[in-house]
């Protein structure tokens, strides 16, 4: 069995993990647990160059953390103004023992007025989107995503799909490391 350390004790971000192995390594066997870190960037990034950053921070983090596993997975959600309106997306990087690094990032979409204003007052979008929609802790349920799609894409399968994406260069080794 395989050991994958999360970069965050969020459960969202740990099944998102968890189902993104198992959907490309469905031969072998992943057990996921997840480890509280800091980003080193800012509680909400705003821009794509924050995000990333605070991802490869998280991912380092956790490596550091538990260096006996065999994968570290990072998850640092984002949003960016384009153009008066703020987009909002993810960045995935999974790193393995011998230091490949994948990287994925998620679809993007715009918030809403209201929760894009919230926003901008500086509150993160977990709490714009909590006052919104009334919710509670949304980012450990169906996030902002699912608020806004009814529940047909939810944080986790938001997630996963650019864990998936992150995971290419191990599926296809020999494209990314022909050395190998």
């Amino acid at each position: 069995m395989k050991r994958i350390v999360v970069a965050s004790k969020n459960p969202v971000k740990i099944n998102a993990a968890q189902q993104a192995f198992e959907a490309m390594f469905p031969e072998e066997e992943f057990e996921s647990t997840g480890v509280s870190v800091v980003s080193g960037v800012s509680d909400q990034p705003l821009s794509d160059e924050e995000t990333y950053t605070g991802a490869l921070n998280r991912a380092t983090a956790a490596k550091a953390a538990e260096p006996s596993a065999d994968y570290w997975v990072s998850f640092e959600g984002g949003a960016e103004d384009k153009n008066g309106e703020i987009e909002a997306f993810a960045w995935v990087l999974i790193e393995d023992r011998t230091g490949l690094i994948g990287k994925g990032r998620s679809a993007t979409f715009f918030l809403p007025p209201a929760v894009a204003e919230l926003m901008r007052e500086g509150k993160e979008l977990g709490e714009a989107d909590d006052i919104v929609f009334g919710l509670t802790n949304s980012k450990q349920n169906d996030g902002t995503i699912g608020s806004l799609t009814g529940g047909l894409v939810t944080r986790t399968s938001y997630y996963v799909d650019a864990a998936v994406l992150a995971l290419i260069p191990f599926k296809n080794l020999s494209l990314y490391r022909p050395e190998a």
